[in-house]
């Protein structure tokens, strides 16, 4: 009797995932091309020969009052999904992101006697470490895309791997700055900052105001400033187009973008922006950086009262690099004077921003891997193993 060709199942909560999914079934193809793919995902996945049994978008939902709203449809996804998997008996469950989705659904296979696997493991180095230990519980393996995860989970335990990450593989080396501002229309010899506010409409109001604020001001200093502000989605457009038509934040060479964040930043001579993501792919992009953020005083008071957060250093770049190579601006720092005063000093220090640029481009090259061959072989590793205990081996220690 012929083996049963491999099953692998995922589910993807959003765009990213959805792309990460598809990288990681393109490679597990190559290892395994009679494999069979299932789960939740979106076109991406689908084009990828995922057979989609939810699209991705039945889970993106963000904000505590819509996940509320949502949560009884939810609950009941998951649970003809959990139902619907222990059937099908996969080989492999990869839960990618969505942790309040994933890692309760993960636990609930890995207890049936599926194996599971965690793809992109949520900021325990920032914050509550001791989650790790949960992680570990919902998941047989954890994916990391940054080389400090494992040694966290190590500690409680948990197998955990460092893959790499996507975004590094996808990114030049060595940005087409020239090219990205013919893309954008501007000229060659401008002065540009790109405004990035973040993506969602909770940042835009707490930030938008003072980095726009904080850009005007640079404005008054820098002849001829042209500033990209590219927006998200169409609501954080209709956001950031009231605020951009506040007097208070005044930009005669405002350009409002509709995506293009990367050719923002690819085009910019500095970049002011949120901590987040963000942060990374600006360093991919090798621009200097200005960091800001706040969050509500009384969720601070919590987070630091409370000792959860376990970081000095906020942004990715500052992680990676063990150093704050990109000025961090939070709370109460983060005003428009103290904005545009780091933001003018990159731009009065040509030397220092050439400094930056083997820096950069060391970590990329540390975060270059392969994400989703490397992710294969970690996830291919639990297949092999499982495969052969059933043909009568011992499974390993």
């Amino acid at each position: 009797m012929s083996a049963r060709a491999p099953r692998f199942a995922l589910v993807a909560g959003e765009a990213s995932g959805d792309l990460l999914g598809a990288g990681l079934v393109e490679s597990l193809q190559a290892r395994f091309p009679d494999a069979v793919f299932a789960g939740v995902g979106g076109d991406a996945m689908r084009a990828a020969g995922v057979d989609t049994w939810h699209d991705a978008g039945e889970l993106a939902v963000m904000g505590l009052s819509e996940v509320l709203a949502h949560l009884p449809r939810l609950l009941a996804l998951r649970r003809g999904l959990r139902k619907r998997l222990v059937d099908w008996r996969p080989d492999v469950f990869i839960g990618i992101d969505a942790p309040d989705f994933n890692l309760g659904l993960e636990r609930q296979l890995k207890a049936r006697g599926i194996r599971t696997v965690h793809y992109v493991s949520p900021s325990v180095w920032a914050w509550r470490q001791g989650r790790a230990a949960k992680i570990g519980r919902s998941a047989d393996r954890v994916l990391c895309l940054f080389p400090m995860e494992p040694a966290i989970y190590a500690r409680h335990g948990v197998d955990a791997r460092f893959v790499g990450h996507p975004m590094a593989d996808a990114m030049p080396l060595e940005p087409d700055r020239a090219a990205a501002r013919a893309r954008l229309s501007l000229s060659a010899d401008a002065p540009v900052l790109a405004v990035l506010p973040g993506s969602r409409l909770g940042e835009i109001g707490r930030l938008g105001p003072a980095f726009l604020a904080a850009a005007a001001l640079v404005g008054q200093r820098i002849p001829g400033l042209q500033v990209l502000v590219p927006a998200a989605n169409a609501a954080c457009r209709a956001a950031l187009s009231g605020l951009l038509a506040d007097p208070a934040h005044a930009l005669p060479g405002a350009h409002l973008l509709d995506g293009q964040a990367r050719d923002a930043m690819f085009a910019a001579d500095v970049v002011l922006l949120a901590s987040g993501t963000a942060t990374l792919e600006t360093m991919l992009a090798k621009r200097p950086m200005v960091v800001g953020y706040r969050i509500s005083p009384t969720t601070h008071a919590i987070v630091k009262g409370l000792g959860l957060l376990k970081v000095d250093r906020y942004a990715l770049p500052n992680v990676l690099a063990g150093d704050t190579i990109a000025p961090e601006l939070m709370q109460d720092d983060c005003t428009p004077e103290k904005l545009a005063d780091a933001v003018l000093a990159w731009f009065a220090d040509p030397g220092a921003v050439a400094a930056l640029a083997p820096r950069y481009r060391e970590l990329h090259l540390m975060l270059r891997r392969d994400a989703s061959r490397e992710a294969a072989n970690a996830v291919a590793e639990l297949v092999d193993a499982r495969h052969h205990v059933a043909a009568g081996g011992t499974a390993p220690a």
